[in-house]
C-alpha cells in the first residue's frame, strides 16, 4: 500500500484535539485534588483520592502516547517527503498504534471516573437515608 504525504497530515487535527481534551481532563483533576481538605478526610475521600491518583497516572500515559503518536506522524511525513515510502508507512503505522493505545487508556480512565462518581453517589444515598430517619 502506498501512503501519500497527505495521509499522515490528516491525523494532525485529530491528535491535536485529543491532546487538548486530555489536558482539560488533567487540569480539571488537578483542580479537584487541590480542593481536597486533608483535615476532613473520610473513607470515601480516601477512595476518591485513590481513584484520582489512578486517573492522573492514566492521563499522563494518555498524553505521552498521544505526543509520541504526533511525533511519529511528523516523522512519517518527513520520510514520505524524502521518498522513503516504505519506512514512512511503517512509521505511520507505529503512530496509529500509539494513538490506539492512547484511546484505550482514555476508556480506562473514563471507567475509573465512573467508579469515582459511584463512590460519591453512595455518600448521597447514605445522607438521604439519614435524613429520612429523622
Amino acid at each position: 500500500m502506498i501512503i501519500s504525504l497527505t495521509t499522515p497530515a490528516m491525523l494532525f487535527p485529530a491528535v491535536s484535539l485529543l491532546l487538548l481534551a486530555y489536558t482539560n481532563r488533567f487540569v480539571t483533576l488537578a483542580s479537584i485534588i487541590r480542593n481536597f481538605d486533608p483535615e476532613h478526610s473520610t473513607e470515601s475521600t480516601q477512595q476518591q483520592i485513590t481513584n484520582l491518583r489512578k486517573r492522573i497516572y492514566l492521563i499522563r500515559r494518555m498524553q505521552e502516547a498521544g505526543v509520541i503518536s504526533f511525533f511519529l506522524c511528523v516523522l512519517s511525513m518527513m520520510a514520505l517527503y524524502w521518498q522513503y515510502e516504505e519506512v514512512g508507512g511503517y512509521i505511520f503505522a507505529a503512530s496509529l498504534v500509539c494513538l490506539l493505545y492512547s484511546l484505550y487508556l482514555s476508556v480506562r480512565e473514563i471507567n475509573i471516573s465512573c467508579d469515582a462518581l459511584d463512590v460519591h453517589l453512595k455518600n448521597f444515598k447514605v445522607d438521604f437515608k439519614r435524613k429520612l430517619k429523622r
